[in-house]
């Protein structure tokens, strides 16, 4: 028999063409490297579109960047961004050191992109990142090329300081109140003016925040044009430029991947070069307002006039967060007033603090018990307590300036001290003719099992959607067994016994004075003219709304989907350990 074989047409498979992009990057700018990265976009564009089996996708050219880090280059981003969306599969760039000088975040990226299919491929050092042996090769250059960044960043430090020894500064620095004429510094008169009253002002016992306030009330601006602020004032009353005198490197880099700079706290030589400018403040005075920051530092919101201090500022410190605590005041609507100290951390919002706030008027009463006072002397106070630390809610540790430490526990009993015998008084006629949830019978309605009152609830709703408000008595929590009271019931009865056709809340407060509900079948009407009337009620039964055949089905669902095979495990062997438990403790007994 003859073999027959079918030979299926073959569709031709259309090779897709490569998204191919480009990179390229110079850090200086002069118009050698302007030239390099306009002939580096060109190169690569015509390199791209020569290929036939490369697709355009564009050149990415960050131009006078450093390439110590990725943070700052926007188009290098970009690219990685077009790279996760699928828009480029290969990237072309010259050299390893043109795509990052530093090693970590090169390999990161090269990484990242070979995760998703994108290659990188380095012309000078002929290197794919998709190779065997690429990674290796990458780590061992890219440490090179960072290396490499590290000594240039050291030569540049070198000459830095060596034309700090020689008393040249650093390039031509802006400050407030002079100008650069050539290689000198020059004053400005009309700043000059502004500088000398920042430092009279605070010379006068100003705070640099009244400062602020008086420049902005005259509109008194800085050289941009915009308004003087507290670190303005503090840079000007610190810079030591205005006597004349310059001190180099009060900053350095950290380091030159990272470019973080710190302030010279000596870990680096300084450099004190005298008489190179004319001065505007002479150099006592400049010492002196130095000398008057730091105690006012030392002293803390005390030594700042503009801000309202009292004898516990800066001096209650909390224990969780180890911030200070700050004064707050807060007002009830009945216009009852309650100061009360709490940590600044909880106010500004900034940290999640456990810290709980202090009354003042604890504070003092507690405050004169450590110190064994009949009442508070603020006097007293400062000479003889440093700090108190918050150490928790209920608990403040005092240290005296004679080295003794004191942990006082304290028990909050505002409340009870509040509420006196007028203010009871004044509350239960407030009560009476203001009822609180704005109903006229809230305070009225007496139990006469218990003596409490009842309260007004809202129950489940009735089967016909309608909302059931029922009147409870608050000594069911003490084992009361009076039943609640359907409101519809109150309003039926009141309406019968007063003779009116439409219930109105206004008549039934003016016409009640209260009910007392004798018990489940009896109440009494005390009339506000004296008069009494009994009636009788009984509790109404109405059926509970039934649940619909969707909901039932939608709460099997929902227990089937709770009740995985983990969670059946797991109960099993919780069941199993209390099984045992029981039969150990039946055997034991």
């Amino acid at each position: 028999m003859k073999k027959i074989e079918r030979i299926e047409p073959k569709v031709p498979q259309i090779k897709r063409k490569k998204k191919v992009a480009a990179y390229a990057r110079v850090s200086m700018e002069t118009d050698r490297l302007n030239h390099s990265l306009s002939a580096q976009v060109s190169y690569y564009s015509q390199l791209i579109q020569k290929n036939p089996e490369w697709e355009y996708a564009g050149v990415y050219a960050d131009s006078f960047i450093s390439g110590t880090s990725t943070k700052n280059r926007t188009e290098f981003q970009r690219l990685i961004a077009d790279c996760e969306a699928g828009k480029v599969n290969i990237i072309l760039t010259k050299s390893i050191s043109r795509f990052a000088r530093n090693t970590v975040d090169l390999l990161s990226t090269v990484r990242r992109l070979k995760t998703i299919g994108v290659e990188v491929r380095f012309e000078k050092e002929n290197i794919s990142s998709t190779s065997s042996s690429g990674e290796i090769m990458l780590s061992i250059l890219a440490s090179f090329a960072q290396e490499e960044s590290v000594n240039i960043s050291n030569n540049v430090k070198w000459g830095t300081r060596k034309r700090f020894e020689k008393g040249i500064p650093n390039g031509r620095f802006r400050i407030y109140g002079y100008r650069w004429k050539g290689d000198q510094l020059v004053v400005v008169p009309e700043e000059a003016a502004i500088v000398k009253r920042i430092f009279q002002n605070f010379l006068d016992g100003k705070s640099r925040l009244e400062t602020e306030r008086e420049f902005a009330a005259e509109g008194i601006t800085t050289r941009a044009g915009c308004r003087w602020v507290d670190s303005n004032i503090r840079g000007v009353l610190t810079n030591i430029t205005y006597t004349g005198n310059m001190l180099f490197q009060k900053e350095y880099l950290d380091s030159p991947l990272t470019k973080k700079r710190k302030k010279n706290h000596g870990e680096l030589p300084r450099y004190w070069v005298e008489n190179t400018h004319e001065a505007i403040i002479d150099k006592e005075t400049f010492d002196y307002v130095q000398q008057e920051m730091a105690r006012r530092r030392e002293l803390g919101a005390i030594a700042n006039k503009s801000i309202p201090t009292t004898c516990f500022t800066s001096k209650l410190e909390c224990g969780v967060c180890h911030r200070h605590y700050v004064h707050s005041m807060k007002y009830s609507p009945n216009g009852y007033r309650q100061e009360y100290w709490i940590c600044s951390s909880k106010k500004d919002g900034k940290t999640k603090c456990r810290s709980k706030f202090l009354p003042q008027r604890i504070l003092e009463r507690v405050c004169a018990e450590v110190l064994d006072l009949t009442e508070f002397d603020e006097d007293v106070f400062l000479q003889s307590i440093a700090k108190i630390i918050v150490v928790r809610h209920h608990e403040l540790e005092f240290h005296f300036y004679d080295g003794r430490v004191v942990l006082k526990h304290w028990i909050s009993n505002l409340k009870k001290e509040s509420w006196t015998e007028e203010r009871r008084k004044a509350k239960a006629e407030e009560m009476k003719y203001n009822p609180p949830h704005g109903h006229c019978m809230s305070g009225k309605i007496r139990c006469g099992k218990c003596g409490e009152t009842f309260a007004r609830q809202a129950a489940h709703p009735y089967k016909d959607g309608t909302q059931a408000i029922k009147w409870r008595c608050h000594g069911r929590k003490n084992g009361c067994d009076a039943n609640a009271i359907d409101e519809e019931i109150l309003k039926s009865i009141y309406m019968e016994i007063s003779g009116c056709d439409e219930f109105s809340e206004d008549r039934m407060a003016a016409d009640i004075d209260h009910i007392t509900v004798v018990s489940n079948s009896e109440m009494v009407f005390h009339f506000a003219d004296g008069r009494e009337i009994s009636h009788g009620w009984q509790k109404l039964v109405r059926p509970r709304p039934r649940h619909t055949e969707e909901y039932k089905a939608y709460m099997s669902r929902l227990n089937k989907e709770r009740w995985t095979d983990e969670r059946r495990q797991h109960m099993s062997e919780i069941m199993k350990t209390m099984r045992k438990e029981e039969s150990y403790r039946w055997q034991k007994q």
